[in-house]
């Protein structure tokens, strides 16, 4: 069966504009309906245990009024496995977290966390949520997930995406492409066992077309793409801020569709 990549819009930096001036706008569910008109197909969040963002209250307004899935990103601790607990949304994402990070600056280490990691995932997963392992592109953390029993890997493509716009001087173009590889044996070992592919943190509207063109073999021997899902979104708020929310998340949909 044939398929097309979705896209996840993540709106962490609009509640970031409302939370610098403590001010009820920009009114989060709006984006995320903004994101919903132009075809995306999950809203993402990341409900740190800072705050700093996302709120609690973001979270569940988001999970009774979304018309699509919410993916909810969050640290593999006892509170925010109990907040996930009762708010249910569609998606966990396991991720690392730092409180002086400005963003997530790698993946999970599910070698040395497996223990926690495992409690949070069979936590979640009985209470009804799909769980993802936001991981670095290895081959290694690849099998674990699958000894964890996550459903998916989002795989953090953050290097590549440096590589790619040059923030690596002059062996940025040499570099892109070994990430890319690193993305893609990845990402085919983790079809192999079972695992869905997500891929996010770094994407513009170039970077992504080329990990958009990464395919596999499906069961009837077809080429299809080999990432299934992408979780993008202080390329699209930026973008938004210059011709609005909508032709912002279309024009990425487009990048990845038709890269």
């Amino acid at each position: 069966m044939t398929y097309q990549p979705r896209l996840g819009v993540n709106i962490d930096h609009i509640a970031t504009l409302r939370q610098l001036r403590n001010t009820p706008y920009p009114d989060l569910l709006e984006a995320a309906r903004l994101c919903e008109a132009a075809g995306a197909e999950q809203i993402t969040v990341h409900l740190r245990e800072d705050r700093r963002h996302i709120q609690d209250a973001d979270v569940k307004r988001l999970r009774a009024e979304l018309r699509v899935p919410l993916n909810l990103e969050m640290a593999a601790t006892d509170e925010m496995v109990r907040i996930a607990g009762r708010i249910r949304p569609d998606w966990a994402c396991l991720v690392p977290e730092k409180r002086n990070e400005v963003t997530t600056e790698g993946g999970l280490d599910v070698v040395k966390n497996k223990k926690r990691v495992e409690l949070a995932v069979k936590k979640l997963q009985k209470a009804g949520i799909r769980v993802s392992l936001f991981v670095e592109p290895s081959l290694e953390a690849m099998a674990v997930a699958s000894e964890l029993e996550a459903d998916a890997v989002e795989l953090h493509t953050g290097l590549f995406c440096l590589a790619a716009q040059g923030a690596l001087g002059a062996r940025s173009p040499r570099k892109s492409e070994t990430e890319l590889e690193r993305i893609r044996k990845a990402g085919l070992a983790a079809r192999k066992q079972g695992l869905h592919v997500h891929a996010g943190h770094g994407f513009d509207y170039e970077n992504v077309r080329r990990a958009a063109l990464l395919e596999v073999k499906d069961a009837h021997g077809q080429p299809v793409p080999l990432i299934e899902e992408y979780n993008i979104g202080h390329a699209i708020v930026c973008r938004a801020a210059l011709v609005g929310m909508e032709r912002a998340v279309r024009e990425m949909i487009s990048a990845i569709l038709a890269p």
